[in-house]
């Protein structure tokens, strides 16, 4: 629950944006996901533009979106034709990812601009829930190829300090993603997997017994935490998460708790000035 106005936009924002399009389509198992994100929302100041580094986009560099109305990438497949005829037709903001491409060339990453591709649905799904009008501009930036939690830490570090200029880093993932288990019946032991990771992540990004080199390494070091393979088969849903905690120098994050699907789940906050 958010339960006051902040002040300040906060350093970096992680969600999880849920399964495909279904937050967008009314599934009951995603009711939580879209209450806590529109509290969110209305909780912040509103940006001049969003940030927005998504799960479902891989790049040998950092990669950015330059278009200046950019069109939606519905990559999904098998669900129903609504989730084909979803729009957000925000405008981007191509000065911004010229500006952001520099600053990430700059800290020996390199950059490329992509006029071309869409907002996929780890921007869109989250998005339309936040700020429903479509009227901020927003640019979306890739992972890194290989999905090296030390790099991603690297990349997040290179983002810091948007909030200062009015713009939000949202970092869009889900700190439970084994899409095998949502189509399973949850046993007390795929449960228990599950409620211990996130309890570790918890312990390790909110924690006020770990400085800022403990959380690093913890960070650095995801795969030995307990559950950790049983909740992310495969990195690219936490590596958004690594690019907010980097970006926000590793501060002490805020949980936000929730339920999706059947499953426990969490975003996480960053604010480096008091709300």
């Amino acid at each position: 629950m958010v339960w006051r106005m902040m002040k300040y936009l906060p350093d970096a924002l992680f969600v999880s944006h849920g399964g495909g399009p279904l937050p967008l389509l009314g599934d009951p198992g995603h009711a939580q996901m879209v209450e806590l994100l529109k509290e969110l929302a209305q909780a912040m100041p509103r940006p001049r533009a969003v940030v927005v580094v998504s799960a479902h986009w891989e790049a040998p560099v950092p990669t950015l979106t330059a278009a200046a109305q950019p069109q939606l990438l519905y990559d999904y497949q098998g669900f129903p034709p609504a989730s084909y005829a979803i729009r957000y037709p925000c405008p981007g903001e191509p000065a911004l990812a010229l500006t952001l491409g520099q600053r990430l060339a700059g800290q020996g990453l390199g950059s490329h601009l992509d006029a071309e591709r869409g907002l996929d649905h780890g921007v869109f799904v989250p998005l339309k829930h936040m700020y429903p009008q479509a009227d901020i501009p927003c640019v979306e930036v890739s992972l890194l190829d290989g999905l090296d939690a030390a790099a991603h830490l690297v990349l997040g570090r290179a983002l810091a300090g948007l909030a200062r200029e009015g713009v939000l880093l949202i970092g869009s993932g889900f700190s439970f993603h084994n899409l095998r288990a949502f189509f399973q019946p949850a046993g007390s032991d795929t449960q228990a997997l599950n409620a211990a990771f996130e309890a570790w992540l918890e312990d390790s990004l909110c924690s006020p017994y770990h400085d800022h080199a403990a959380r690093r390494e913890r960070l650095l070091h995801w795969e030995s935490a307990p559950g950790a393979r049983y909740c992310h088969p495969r990195a690219e849903h936490l590596m958004p998460l690594h690019v907010c905690a980097g970006a926000a120098g590793l501060v002490r994050a805020r949980r936000y708790a929730l339920k999706v699907m059947g499953r426990q789940a969490s975003m996480y906050m960053w604010s480096s000035v008091e709300a």
